[in-house]
């Protein structure tokens, strides 16, 4: 299981990396049909949508790898028991929190796909496509808590605790800024 679940948060790691590798080529191909005087349609519009998959398919890994902004000036202060206490309820309130946010993404994802919304620019973009991005995300994001909300229920430390006690470890502090 363990497998699985690390294969999907690099597979959201790996949508993520290729979305920033799409904004990268879109932006390329603008500045060259520029010097032929020419326009890229919708590369705005793409650029956004890519920019926000980025965002959504990168949140599971970097939640796993401890990467996301998390105050931890009261918790680790706390004895061992307290802390597992207090990591379990917030992790209990953010998979609340982002089975909400899945659940409305998805629904705002399926209704851009019922009433066949299309972005309003110069190429009509079917929009549930790049709004697929955030449920899948969102999800994604949701399954690494629940994942680490089990491993703190059976009295372990989280991931994102010990890899940044590993990054500490290594005199590595980038992420702590």
């Amino acid at each position: 299981m363990r497998r699985l679940l690390d294969a999907l948060y690099a597979l959201g790691a790996a949508l993520a990396a290729l979305s920033l590798f799409a904004i990268f080529l879109v932006m390329m191909a603008q500045v060259a049909m520029r010097e032929m005087e020419r326009q890229l349609p919708a590369a705005d519009d793409v650029s956004a949508y890519l920019c926000v998959a980025t965002t959504f398919f990168a949140l599971a890994a970097t939640f796993r790898r401890g990467e996301l902004i998390r105050v931890g000036m009261l918790i680790e202060r706390l004895g061992p028991g307290a802390r597992r206490v207090a990591e379990a309820t917030v992790l209990v309130l953010a998979a609340v929190i982002m089975a909400y946010v899945t659940r409305w993404t998805f629904s705002d994802m399926l209704f851009s796909y019922e009433i066949e919304e299309v972005a309003q620019g110069t190429v009509p973009i079917p929009l549930w496509i790049p709004k697929l991005a955030m449920p899948i995300g969102a999800g994604l994001l949701l399954v690494a808590i629940l994942d680490e909300l089990v491993t703190v229920l059976r009295g372990r430390k989280p991931g994102y605790v010990v890899a940044a006690e590993e990054r500490a470890a290594a005199g590595d502090f980038s992420a702590e800024v």
